[in-house]
């Protein structure tokens, strides 16, 4: 059934009085403006630093680029939607938002996989590590990502987009998320929300599986290095890929798989502006303050440019 709507309002916070819609706004702001200068300087300095071309800085080099991308896709909107009176989006603008923001969603859901692989390989086979971790192996990984990523985007978009809309047009979000948008549609959404169950299973939970089983490999092999300085290397470069796992794995599962009992609007929003944004804005504090490498590489780059 063809949908009779044109374009959806993005409610977003406009339920909120106007002095913490005004806080609302510069959170916003401020933390996107962190997320771009935090993340740019982390792929600038891998990107410009010699001691940093391994294969586990240029995943973070490209883990940074999700970042960015991430936020890119719904923030700009979201900031241009405070100060418009009429806050709309077409319904082609809103598929494509869904579509992008879900590829890269996905994409970081395998991606962190990746990450968790690089360094089982690094601390559980470290003689095999070179040989295996080629540039040209990083990159197929890395590319696979996307792949997986923007082949489950793909279904999902379309198998939202293709639901009929002939009621009410306002989403009760900050951007087109696949349980406000089910929640609009004039039909049973009941296979909607199974696929998306599905999807969640196969794009984020067989990776988290993946990520479980490295880092018990990983703590077993730490266990038997018997050098305090040698186990506190392993878990220092480990324990900020970790960090992020939990939670971008904790927010992003919590949201799409509860099939059918989604939450209120405000948890909902909360949950997703953590994800959307907060998450985004501290991994590279995350990965900075706890990776020697990475700080003396920041300081060097930024002492270059100030002289």
């Amino acid at each position: 059934m063809p949908t009779n709507i044109t374009e959806f309002f993005l409610l977003g916070f406009s339920d909120l009085p106007l002095p913490l819609q005004a806080t609302i706004f510069t959170f916003f702001l401020c933390a996107y403006i962190l997320t771009l200068a935090g993340n740019g300087l982390i792929i600038l300095t891998v990107s410009l630093e010699s001691v940093l071309q391994t294969p586990m800085y240029f995943f973070l080099r490209n883990l940074s680029f999700h970042e960015l991308c991430f936020t890119t896709v719904t923030v700009p909107k979201v900031l241009e939607n405070f100060l418009s009176k009429e806050p709309s989006i077409s319904f082609l603008a809103c598929a494509i938002q869904m579509f992008i923001f879900f590829t890269i969603g996905v994409s970081e859901c395998v991606f962190l996989g990746v990450m968790a692989f690089d360094r089982y390989m690094a601390i559980c086979q470290p003689l095999r590590y070179t040989s295996v971790m080629s540039i040209r192996m990083c990159c197929q990984l890395t590319v696979g990502s996307w792949v997986i990523g923007s082949l489950v985007s793909l279904g999902q978009t379309s198998f939202v987009f293709s639901l009929p809309y002939c009621g009410s047009n306002r989403i009760a979000h900050f951007f087109c998320d696949i349980p406000p948008l089910l929640s609009l549609a004039c039909t049973n959404t009941f296979i909607n929300k199974l696929s998306v169950f599905i999807a969640c299973v196969c794009g984020a939970g067989v990776p988290f599986l993946l990520i479980l089983c490295s880092y018990i490999n990983i703590l077993t092999s730490i266990l038997q290095i018997h050098s305090s300085e040698g186990r506190h290397k392993a878990l220092s470069t480990c324990s900020s890929h970790l960090a992020s796992v939990i939670l971008f794995y904790g927010t992003a599962m919590f949201t799409y798989l509860r099939l059918g009992t989604y939450g209120s609007d405000d948890n909902d929003r909360m949950i997703s502006l953590f994800y959307c944004l907060v998450i985004p804005t501290i991994n590279p504090l995350i990965y900075s303050l706890r990776n020697k490498e990475m700080k003396m590489a920041l300081r060097k780059l930024i002492f270059q440019r100030l002289k």
